[in-house]
This record gives C-alpha cells, sequence and structure tokens, in this order.
C-alpha cells in the first residue's frame, strides 16, 4: 500500500477521508442545483425569501419559535450576547476545551471570557468548573455541545435561573441532537449554529443562524446582522453601530434542500460510531462514554484519547486513514486568547490533559461500512511504541 502524508491537499491522498464533501444521494444533488438555479433566476442574493424561508424551516426543526440568518457560527454567538446587551465590563463562562470560535465571539462582543474546565467523563463544560468562575459580573454561560454530544440541559438550565444568567448553546456540531425534553439549541435564551461545509448539515461556504423564542432577541438580532439597521425603517436608519453578517440567499436555499437529508445523515454517523464503540478495543486507546440517551449525539466526530497519539496518527495514516485533531490546544494556550481572561483558580488539567490525547477517526455519513472495518482493524493493530510504554 502507499505511504500517505499530510499536507495542504492531504485529503486527496489518502484511502479513508475525515470528511466526504462531494458525497450523498443523487436526488440530493439534484435539489441543490435547482436550489441554485432558483435563486440566479431570481436576481435576490442577500435577505431575501430564500433566507427568510430557512430561517423558518430550522427554527421549526430546532423547536423554537425564530430564526435569524448570519454569516457564520461565531456571528451566531456574538450576535446573540450582542442582542442581550452583553459586552464591556461583563463575562462570559466558556469551556477551555471548543473551536476557537466559541471564544472568538465572546471577545467580539466586549466581554471578558472567563475559562472554566471540561468533564473528564464527557469532554463537555463542567459544572463544578462553572460554579467556581460566577462572579457578579457573569451576564451568561456558553455551553457547548462539542463533537456533537448534548450537554445535560437539565442542569444548564437550572444552573443559569439559580444564577440569573443567559445560558446560550453552541450547536455548531450539535445538528438535531435531542434528548427527551427538547433539541439542541432550544433551552437556552439563544442557540447558535454554524453550517460550515463539514457540519452535519452543511452549506457551500460560510453561514450560521441563532434561534430562540425570546422576541426581543430577534428584533435586535436583526439589527446587529445588518448594519445595525432599523428593522422598521424604510429610510435606512442605523440605530447600532452593528455588523456585517447576513446569511444570503444562495447557502439558505442550499441549506433547506439538504434539510430533509440530515436526519437520515445524523443515523449513519450513529451507526459508525456505534461500530467503532462495539468492536474497538486496544489498551492504549480510550473510546468516548457513551450518552445515556442515543439521539443525544450526532457524532459530528468520533473522538477516542491515546497515550500516544501521535504514533497512533502516523500508523492509520501509514494505512491510508486520515485522522483530525479536535482541538490540539485548550483556549487559554492560545496566543490570541485575551491576557486578562479568567481562568479556573483550581487549573484547566482535563482540557489540558483532553488536548494533549484526543484524536478524531473518520466518521462521517458516507463511510462505507468496509471502511469501518478498515479503520476498526488498524486501531486494534497499533502497537505503543515501547520507549513510551507506561
Amino acid at each position: 500500500m502507499n505511504r500517505h502524508t499530510d499536507g495542504p491537499d492531504g485529503c486527496d491522498r489518502f484511502d479513508i477521508r475525515m470528511t466526504d464533501l462531494t458525497g450523498g444521494p443523487e436526488a440530493m444533488h439534484r435539489a441543490t442545483l435547482q436550489a441554485v438555479e432558483r435563486v440566479l433566476a431570481s436576481g435576490k442574493y442577500v435577505l431575501d425569501r430564500e433566507v427568510v424561508a430557512f430561517e423558518r424551516l430550522w427554527a421549526e426543526a430546532c423547536g423554537v419559535r425564530f430564526g435569524i440568518g448570519v454569516g457564520n457560527g461565531m456571528d451566531a454567538i456574538t450576535i446573540g450576547l450582542l442582542a442581550q446587551g452583553i459586552g464591556p465590563g461583563d463575562e462570559v463562562i466558556v469551556p477551555a476545551m471548543t473551536a476557537f470560535a466559541t471564544v472568538l465571539a465572546v471577545i467580539r462582543s466586549g466581554a471578558t471570557p472567563v475559562l472554566a474546565d471540561i468533564d473528564p467523563v464527557t469532554t463537555l463544560l463542567s459544572l463544578e468548573s462553572a460554579q467556581r468562575m460566577m462572579s457578579r459580573r457573569t451576564r451568561a454561560v456558553v455551553v457547548v455541545h462539542l463533537y456533537g454530544r448534548m450537554a445535560p440541559m437539565s442542569e444548564w438550565v437550572a444552573f443559569c435561573h439559580e444564577h440569573g444568567v443567559a445560558l446560550i448553546e453552541d450547536g455548531a456540531q450539535a445538528h438535531l441532537a435531542r434528548l427527551r425534553m427538547g433539541v439542541a439549541g432550544s433551552f437556552g435564551v439563544v442557540g447558535a449554529f454554524s453550517f460550515y461545509p463539514t457540519k452535519n448539515l452543511g452549506a457551500i461556504g460560510d453561514a450560521g443562524m441563532l434561534v430562540t423564542d425570546d422576541e426581543s432577541i430577534v428584533q435586535k438580532a436583526r439589527q446587529w446582522r445588518d448594519y445595525g439597521r432599523s428593522c422598521a425603517s424604510a429610510a435606512g436608519l442605523h440605530v447600532l453601530a452593528g455588523l456585517n453578517s447576513r446569511l444570503d440567499e444562495l447557502q439558505a436555499a442550499l441549506l433547506s434542500a439538504r434539510l430533509p437529508w440530515l436526519e437520515g445523515f445524523n443515523a449513519a454517523r450513529r451507526a459508525v460510531a456505534a461500530a467503532y464503540r462495539e468492536n474497538l478495543n486496544n489498551p492504549w486507546i480510550t473510546l468516548p462514554s457513551a450518552s445515556e440517551e442515543p439521539e443525544a449525539h450526532v457524532h459530528h466526530q468520533f473522538v477516542v484519547t491515546a497515550v500516544n497519539r501521535e504514533a497512533l496518527r502516523f500508523h492509520l495514516r501509514s494505512r491510508g486513514i486520515q485522522t483530525g485533531i479536535h482541538y490540539a490546544l485548550p483556549l487559554h494556550w492560545q496566543p490570541a486568547c485575551p491576557v486578562h481572561s479568567r481562568y479556573d483558580p483550581s487549573g484547566l488539567f482535563h482540557a489540558e490533559q483532553h488536548a494533549h490525547r484526543c484524536l478524531s477517526l473518520p466518521c462521517h455519513p458516507f463511510l462505507t461500512m468496509e471502511a469501518v472495518e478498515r479503520v476498526i482493524q488498524a486501531v486494534n493493530d497499533f502497537v505503543l511504541p515501547a520507549e513510551t510504554e507506561p
């Protein structure tokens, strides 16, 4: 077998890739092309009927009243904070293990990020760590449904209610994940979503949305996304120093066209994850813990931890299997994280340890079972180099 190396075009050098953006049923591709043709023929490309239609569809799918389409997932969080008047002088708690976009959204709002540790079993924001980080300046907690796994929302709803702070859900990796009590994005004051191409529901470019049941947030969010323009003013009255973060018609139409396949794609991801969970058996690899409710995890990523991640990654690369690292650095190790950010005084040990050991295996809806079996065999064949054995 040919040996494979990482690089800018590294995904083309692997037999089994982390994602497949060209896969999917022919019917979905036809619907996508029809959506493109419809938008081109309309002559209307920004904040028109396609955006309104997708806002309605996604809000309904999440079980909330309103959707506000924006440019990307980071802006969805930022605007969700700004629409509540959260900014300079305020603090927002976020997990130390998440995509940098989560904390960058807080920075862009003007608020101070407060970094809490993660639960070592679930890798999600630790309730105990968040409790330690509460202060009189805390205005919101951003709960991230990392890797597509929903956080225990009844606990977070009660926690935020007790402390009188806003609950923001970062659902960028958790499209239509659901607990018995509701869908991701429906528990917080605001739910924020990214539709980046690699997400479970992906656009062909950047796209995002925030969802809410709060009408006052809807009005403010629509102003913030569109230069601060008053929604009620035909004269172009700008009531805020807003942003330019408008979901365009093309991406909205594409997302509406692809939405009917999302549940099936999530089921396919769960099948891949189930095969991994049942058959991966290597003493040097730790599997992610299972969710108590199967539909609470949509497996945007299937992340294992390894005693020697780089050795495992090299081993899988030699078998033609691409892997990923989500995420190599916790937020407080990122040079761009503000020096005035507050950290859990008890430390961020679990986030740091996870960053050292996490490795994402291929887990997307178009993987064949033959490919899954190859990944399983390759992982099970991995032997820890003698010099790194504990």
